[in-house]
């Protein structure tokens, strides 16, 4: 999957759809999704869509949501554009790479990158992401093995990563 740096001035949609975690805000235009994120409720002064006045591309993402979170899918092929600097969208870019049920810490990342000393610069950049779990930045767990910041919270942090462990190799238990 490829993240495009830019998005247009183009008409925003906004649509709500239920997951096993909460509420799922999705914008976007009519060829990109720009922003997911998970609520504990489906209250927004912003102006909604009705499911029938989805764009293909929202069709696509409701659906490719509810195939992740029955356990069938784990690559997303929706597309995606979030605006960021070039350190961002390398940030970015490198989260797509962590594979489905599998971690990585804010260290190796930043190793990764060819920059270990940028270890903040990533973490804030993970904070920063707003495609919820399409761009997973939920597998990147602390140094030590714990689980750290996740604007979802933690407990959807920790329920993401049993739910992957689950479908990848059949367990789901307390790992964290």
């Amino acid at each position: 999957m490829e993240i495009i740096t830019t998005i247009n001035d183009m008409e925003q949609y906004h649509y709500f759809t239920p997951t096993p975690v909460g509420s799922l805000l999705i914008i976007g235009t009519a060829t990109t999704i720009n922003a997911l994120s998970i609520r504990d409720n489906d209250k927004t002064d912003l102006p909604l869509l009705s499911k029938t006045e989805l764009p293909d591309v929202f069709l696509q993402c409701v659906a490719e949501m509810e195939a992740y979170f029955g356990g069938s899918l784990r690559d997303f092929t929706i597309p995606i554009a979030q605006e960021g600097t070039p350190f961002q969208q390398s940030v970015w870019s490198k989260l797509l790479t962590i594979p489905y049920g599998q971690t990585t810490t804010y260290l190796q990342l930043a190793k990764d990158l060819n920059n270990p000393k940028a270890i903040r610069a990533v973490g804030t950049t993970n904070g920063r992401n707003q495609l919820w779990v399409v761009v997973p930045c939920h597998r990147v767990i602390g140094s030590n093995g714990t689980l750290t910041g996740y604007a979802g919270g933690l407990w959807r942090k920790k329920w993401l990563l049993e739910h992957e462990m689950k479908y990848r190799f059949g367990s789901q238990g307390m790992l964290f």
